[in-house]
């Protein structure tokens, strides 16, 4: 098998390890959402690159045709991606929040303040 023919599950591997790697190495709260929404694409992908057949066409029957490829992995991810933006917003309607209690959205500077308290 060709390793080089699989670049769609590469590039999910260096998405995922980089959105990983922002929100493990960053203190900045809107950074570690950025990275959540980086490994939740790689995510994306990964999914739809599973759901896809090579030489499948969608699910209609028609004559002459005998392989089709599973609608319900794109389905499940148009989901995910709805409920993605809603928790992305949700998440950056809390950080403001926090900015706005805080003064700062650096995650350091926010547990010292409150340790201090």
């Amino acid at each position: 098998m060709d390793v080089l023919g699989l670049y769609n599950y590469w590039i999910v591997i260096v998405l995922m390890m980089t959105g990983f790697y922002v929100v493990i190495s960053r203190g900045n709260l809107i950074k570690k959402v950025v990275g959540l929404n980086i490994f939740q694409t790689s995510v994306f992908i990964l999914y739809i690159s599973m759901g896809k057949i090579i030489g499948g066409t969608a699910p209609i029957v028609a004559p002459g045709v005998t392989v089709y490829s599973n609608p319900l992995p794109h389905v499940l991810i148009l989901t995910a991606i709805v409920v993605g933006v809603a928790t992305t917003a949700l998440g950056l309607t809390l950080i403001v929040r926090i900015k706005e209690a805080f003064g700062t959205v650096e995650e350091s500077e926010i547990l010292q303040q409150r340790d201090d308290t």
